[in-house]
This record gives structure tokens, sequence and C-alpha cells, in this order.
């Protein structure tokens, strides 16, 4: 894969090769000059931090285009969607149209790739972006032509006048226009007459990764690369004491060892070579360790035992209403790692003094704030290009990966310098999902109706990206080392391990805290949907607990509690689909299971119903079928959503059935597939159906997240249904449920 070719768009400007779209405010964008001033309305999703249109849309002389966007492709398809999006609002072909993703040079900066919030922020952009870019090229042809602008229309790449005449976008653009900023409101097309919006077009990311093509980071090859391997600390807070690297250096194809404190780096000309001579260093190298990790086997006392930082987000009350039966349940979830199909990579250059990284970052611009941190130098002197990484979702071993390519290829000048992660690296030094406990209570009155809700959650911040270099493990093992950042609650609405802790249920009293941990034993970041997988799933497993004690049907206890319109009709699609009878019965070993939520409360809502076999004998769990429904909003490629919540699906069944991290009191222990094992392609389920309710004209609703915690209750439902028996301690392992048949 050669080095991506990527115009700088001032250079090109000044060539002459292509222009950006920069639009005057003419008459398209007319406003009364003497109307009294209105306090300014902000542009929607992200245009209201990178206002300027031509952040978002280029037109080049040819007429061809491309949308711009700071989000990262990280498998969600939303490359694709933002396509159509923008091949809708400008009334071209959505094969004529490209779209360039994350970069530092080229793009606006949108933070990270995170919180499903590409099509909410990015999506409504570009459509928004795009919209009012084939506005003003109507005006500029109007202009030219003579003509009202409410008798022209776009087709094709071109402004067309009643009588025929024909301005492609490539003429209009060619012209002295101005850099311009978006305004509030833009005139978007009906939704009714959609041609590209709304199709099920095939994803473009997807051909090279189904057929060995070059599609990610890994595959990266640039003239004159060399190869690099690194030797981690084997634990945390490990002091390398000696390590006589004479023999290394000596190997063939070694170009060099790099050393900075407890970093530790060996590059060679090809990759075997710097493979071979890593082991060796290994051997060479010599630790000092320190135990420091607690006892993994009791998660609740160490979790609730730790330094925490106490408050209520939530609390209602009406004395009038009180409950007559109460139940209270624990909840665990364990550290969990991203297992990412492909450990970690990153390419580098140090050129003309000048850094350049490609790497799978979700936030191309902290990570080069980091990265100009760690190297010392002005965060212009660095660039940061996203390629899609083959395993991702999360802060996984990315930004160190990259961190670590800046390190080695500012000791080679001008050489294109390529890291890869091992396996076992990956699975001992990433950031994992943090550990969690959730304790409820909760009283029924003598409708079978909850009167009080309780609710607590002890985690920590679930997000420890870059921003500052001491987040990175290079910078953490310089010689001058940085120190790790402080851990810091995200606020609510999206909160961090309280996201989704708030029910979207109306219960008359309430009461939800927070016990925010701010120090782990264990490194630990951002993994999808953060706190709100376990919250979901424990608030949705209570739901069941309560259902059973009211001696309610699940769906309809939760029908019973909810207000939110669209809510109750994507659960009823759902149930629908499944086939759900109040009354039913599973057949002999198996059970049924539902839950709901809407994620982060403001996002997409997701309902699932599951169907689970369970072998009384082994007690290994089989999910047989799951139905679910989503509502995003409008859809851009029902394909593309269907594929977010079938993966959303797979991913939660393996966190749910198989994965935890296990350590000893020094180092991490499950650094392989076999100590880390996840679900397997024989364990995938019979059939998943995903049942789309469009929302035409409605604001985009991120969904790349909203499955995993239905997902997760809807299976210990149908457990829990099968056996009758309640697991609570994730993951729902085939010997806890046998240990539980056997009680």
């Amino acid at each position: 894969m050669n080095a991506p070719v990527i115009l700088d768009r001032r250079r090109v400007l000044k060539g002459g090769g292509a222009l950006i779209v920069s639009f005057a405010l003419s008459d398209a964008f007319a406003q009364d000059q003497s109307a009294p001033a209105a306090p300014a309305a902000k542009p929607p999703g992200s245009l209201a931090t990178a206002p300027y249109l031509d952040s978002w849309i280029r037109i080049d002389a040819d007429g061809s285009i491309t949308a711009f966007t700071g989000k990262a492709e990280l498998g969600q398809g939303f490359r694709t969607a933002f396509q159509q999006i923008a091949a809708e609002e400008l009334d071209v072909a959505f094969a004529t149209l490209k779209v360039v993703t994350a970069d530092t040079r080229l793009t606006a900066n949108e933070g990270y790739t995170s919180g499903s919030h590409s099509m909410q922020d990015s999506g409504t952009a570009i459509q928004n972006a795009a919209a009012q870019v084939r506005e003003l090229l109507i005006a500029e042809a109007a202009r030219r032509l003579d003509l009202p602008p409410e008798n022209l229309r776009t087709e094709y790449g071109a402004v067309i006048a009643p009588d025929g005449r024909r301005i492609p976008y490539g003429d209009l653009v060619a012209g002295d226009m101005l850099h311009v900023q978006a305004q509030p409101r833009s005139k978007l097309k009906d939704p009714a007459t959609f041609k590209v919006m709304g199709q099920p077009i095939p994803r473009v990311d997807i051909p090279a990764k189904v057929t060995g093509g070059a599609a990610y980071v890994q595959d990266m090859r640039l003239p004159g690369m060399v190869h690099a391997r690194i030797v981690r600390p084997p634990s945390y807070g490990a002091q390398l004491m000696e390590c006589d690297t004479g023999e290394i250096e000596k190997m063939p194809g070694v170009v060099k060892v790099v050393r900075d404190g407890n970093f530790l780096a060996v590059v060679a000309n090809k990759e075997f070579q710097a493979i071979k001579a890593m082991q060796a260093l290994s051997v060479a190298a010599k630790w000092k360790e320190t135990p420091g990790l607690p006892k993994r086997d009791d998660l609740f006392h160490i979790l609730t035992s730790l330094p925490s930082q106490d408050s209520t987000i939530f609390e209602q009350r009406d004395p009038s209403v009180s409950g007559q039966k109460t139940i209270e349940a624990t909840y665990t979830r364990p550290y969990q790692s991203h297992g990412s199909i492909g450990p970690s990579c990153a390419v580098a250059q140090f050129a003309d003094g000048a850094m350049t990284v490609w790497t799978h970052t979700q936030g191309v611009y902290p990570d080069r704030q980091a990265i100009a941190e760690m190297l010392r130098v002005p965060p212009a002197s660095v660039r940061c290009i996203h390629v899609e990484g083959s395993g991702c979702y999360g802060h996984n071993g990315a930004d160190d990966a990259a961190a670590d390519a800046a390190l080695i290829a500012r000791a080679l000048p001008g050489t294109p310098v390529r890291v890869q992660w091992m396996r076992e690296q990956e699975h001992a030094w990433e950031p994992f999902g943090p550990a969690m406990v959730t304790k409820l209570k909760a009283s029924l009155d003598d409708n079978g109706t909850v009167a009080d809700w309780n609710f607590e959650v002890w985690s920590n911040t679930h997000s420890m990206r870059p921003g500052g270099a001491g987040a990175m493990l290079a910078a953490q093992h310089m010689a001058q080392p940085f120190a790790v950042p402080a851990a810091k609650p995200i606020p609510l609405p999206e909160g961090g391990g309280d996201r989704n802790a708030i029910p979207i249920y109306k219960f008359p009293n309430a009461n939800v805290v927070h016990h925010f941990i701010p120090d782990m034993p264990l490194r630990i970041s951002a993994m999808r949907a953060l706190g709100a997988y376990h919250n979901v799933f424990s608030i949705e497993s209570f739901m069941d607990e309560l259902a059973l004690a009211a001696g309610a049907d699940p769906v309809e206890f939760r029908l019973k509690h909810l207000e939110d319109p669209r809510g109750r009709d994507v659960i009823a699609k759902a149930a629908e689909g499944f086939g759900w009878r109040k009354g039913q019965k599973a057949p002999r070993d198996r059970g049924y299971g539902f839950a709901f939520a809407r994620y982060k409360n403001l996002a997409a809502y997701c309902a699932i119903a599951s169907e689970v076999e369970v072998n009384r004998e082994t007690g290994r769990p089989r999910l047989v079928r799951a139905v679910a429904a989503v509502d995003s909003g409008q859809v851009v490629n029902p394909d593309g959503l269907i594929n977010q919540i079938e993966g959303a699906i797979v991913q939660s069944m393996s966190w749910t059935l198989y994965e935890s991290v296990t350590f000893d009191d020094t180092r991490i222990t499950s650094i392989d597939w076999q100590t880390y094992p996840i679900l397997r392609f024989n364990s995938v389920p019979d059939r998943v159906a995903v049942h789309v309710i469009n929302r035409p004209g409605k604001p985009f609703l991120g969904s790349g997240e909203t499955g995993q915690g239905p997902a997760a209750a809807s299976i210990a439902n149908a457990i829990a249904n099968a056996t009758g028996k309640r697991l609570r301690d994730l993951p729902l392992t085939r010997k806890k449920i046998k240990d539980a048949i056997d009680a």
C-alpha cells in the first residue's frame, strides 16, 4: 500500500489545479439589516465548531466533489453514509463523489469518533453544508443566467434552467468565490424526494477487506520503510535495570536499537528480522518488578473498597407513593479487553522537521497534541492521518502505537517506520474496559408497579484518551516520563461510568448515585458503549426480576413504565418480530429474553428479544436467534444500520458470555486467545433479524453503540428463563451457568 496521495487544499488553490468551494454572502443568504438583532443561532452538528463550508465540501475544476469529515471510519460504514448524504443534497451520482476522513491537515477538528456521534455531528454538518452549497450554486447560476433562483434546479452535478441551459458545478466555482460561514438554517431536500439517501448502497470500505486488499494501516507499505518492534515491560511499573544491546545490533537486518528510559525498541529492514531481534532483546532486558495488583476473585469488594467520589445524579420523590414488596440485586462486570483481531499498528515518518503519523486512532487532533507534547514540538509540526485499523471500537492500543512510531521515527530521520504490536502486547498493555459494580433496590406497590427505584454504580471515567502525552505508554516509559493524567468523570448527559445509569422509565420515586473511582488498579479507558453496556445490562436484568416478582409479562411490564412513544414503538416492533406472546413457554432447555434502552437516553432506541438454548449437562449457552428493532431517526443507509445492530449483538454476546481480563498480583495473565477467549464462529446465532423504524426528516441519532446493553440483558434474561436461575456476574460463562443449575 503506497502512501495516500492527499492534496493540501491551500496548495491546490495556489497551484490552480482545483478550487475549494467558497461562496460570497450573496442573496442566497441575504438578511434584513434593519431588523432587530436576535441571538445568533448556531449552525447544526459540527458546523457549530467548524462553520466554514469549505471545511466540508470541495468541488474541483472538473466538477468532481469531495466531502470532508473529521470523524474516523472504524467499520461503522459512515463513509458510505456521508457519501450518500452529500450526493443527495448536491444532486450528484453517488459514485462521482468521494469522502476524505480524519486528517489534521485537511479536515475539521471533530475531536473523537466516539459515543455514536458521527451521524449526529458530522453527518448533520455534511448534510447542511451540502444543502447550502447547492443553494449558493443555484444563486451563482441565477446571477449568470439573469434568472430568478426559484426557476432553476440541480441535477447530475449541474444547475439547469427551464430552457435546458446547463452550467456544471465546476464552471460555477471557477469564479471569484469567497470563504463563507454556514448559516443556522439550511434548505434541506424533502425526504419524499430522496434518490440516494435511504437506499441500501453497498459499503465502500468492504471490498478490500473481504478480498485481501490494502484496507488497513497494517497493510501500509511505504518506499524505504523499516519495521520496528517494542519490548514492553513485563508488568505495570517494571523498571529496566540493564540491557546489553551489542549482540542484537549485530543481528541480520537490524538498523537500530532505540532506548529511552524504560522504552525499548528495535528496528530492522524486514519484519521477521525485527521480530527475531525483539525476541533476543527481550531476553537481554533485565527488569525489576513490584507486585501491585489486587486479588481479582472478589471484584465487588475490590471496587467498592477503592476511594470514590460520590454524587447523586438523579433524584425524584413522591411521598404519596410507597411500595409493599422490595427486592435487591448486585451486578458486576470484569475488566474486559477490546480483543482487537489485528494488534495495533502505526506508520510514522520524520522529514524536514515535520512528523507524519498514519494511525487508526479515533481522534487525530488529540493524538497530534499528545504526540507533539511527547516530542516537545509545536502541534503544527505533527500531522496525523487516520487509516482504518484491523480492530477498533474504543481506546485500544492505537494511540500508543502511534506514539511508539513517532518516537522511533524521530531517531531515523527521513525513514518511514512501521510499528506493529504483538498479540501478547495488545492483550497485556491496551487500556481495558473498566470493571463495574451496580447495586439495585426497588419496591413494587399492590398493582405491581415500581414505586421506588434505587441504583448505585461504582466505576472509573471510562475514558483516558490522549489529550496529553501522559496517556500514552511511550511517554510514560521515557527516561523523562510524562505523568498519567488524573482521571475525570465525563459529564452527563453523555456520562462515562454513569452512562445510562438514569432510567428512561418513569418511577414516582427514584435515586441514582454515581461512585466515581479516580484510580483503578489496571490501565483502563474507553470501550464501546462505555458504562452503558453494564448499566443497561443491570437495569434491564432487574426489570425482568421485578416483572417476575409482579407476576407480569416482561414486555408489558416495560411498557407499563415507559412514556416515550418512540421507545414504545421500538419495544412493540421487536416483540412483534420475535413473535412474543404473553404467557409464552419456550421449548425445553430454551428461554426467551427481552431488553430495551435508548443509548445515553438521547441517541438511538433499540429493543432486542432473544432465544437462548442451555445445555444443562455442560452449562453451555447458545444464542439461537435474536430479533431487534431500532429507531435511529432519519435512515441514510438501512443496510449499514442493520450491520451496526447485528454487530452489536454479536460483540455484546462475546462480552456477555466469554470475556474477562485475568491477572495475578503482578502481571496481566490473559495475553492470548486461549487465556482471553472470545466468541468463535461456531457459536454465532442461527438467525439475527433487525427491524428498522425510519423517521423521515427527523435528526440523525447515533446507533453504533445502542445495541450492546440490550443484547447483554436480553441474553441474560433468556438464560434465566431457560434455567430458572439468575446470574448477575459477567461474563455468564458455561461454568457459572452449570454451577447455578447444580446449586
